[in-house]
């Protein structure tokens, strides 16, 4: 059986909690550089993981506050895949990403942070990107800062019209 570790993520687990759901107050404070959000549109956004798994670790997260897909919009729904696709295609062109882990960890017993808003995660992945810092060093070997990452990857999302329901391109 293979492990993945993540001793670097236990700053996260160990550290208290914000009360409120840090997606609907980012969706409201409009401080995107500050919040790492890189798009906004009338039903999600895309922002990056303050605690990534790798570098350029994405969320989607849809506007509505939710913890159940089967309470969203069909629109709502179709625009949180067309997210998934552009994220893939930013993080590949931008990052050179090889492959990706993207998955909902849904509920608490799931593994889910924050269990009341529901969110995609899209984690890049590199041919070689494990090794053994983590296992033996407990450190993550993150090639570059998010501030510089959000910066590269604005790039992309800041072009994409509002609603991404109509395209990938």
């Amino acid at each position: 059986m293979k492990r993945l570790w993540a001793p670097w993520r236990i700053e996260y687990i160990k550290g208290p909690k914000e009360e409120d759901c840090f997606f609907c107050r980012y969706l409201h404070e409009k401080k995107d550089t500050v919040n790492l959000v890189l798009y906004r549109s009338n039903n999600a956004m895309v922002m990056m993981n303050y605690y990534p798994y790798n570098n350029g670790h994405l969320m989607i997260a849809p506007n509505q506050h939710t913890s159940e897909i089967s309470e969203l919009d069909d629109m709502t729904k179709l625009e949180l895949m067309n997210l998934i696709a552009h994220c893939q295609k930013a993080l590949t062109k931008h990052l050179n990403a090889q492959g990706f882990n993207i998955g909902i960890n849904y509920g608490e017993v799931a593994g889910a942070g924050l269990k009341e808003h529901l969110h995609i995660h899209i984690v890049p992945r590199w041919n070689g990107d494990t090794n053994f810092m983590p296992v033996t060093g407990h450190t993550k070997v993150v090639s570059q800062g998010l501030k510089e990452t959000w910066k590269t990857l604005y790039n992309y999302f800041k072009n994409l019209p509002d609603n991404t329901v109509s395209s990938i391109e």
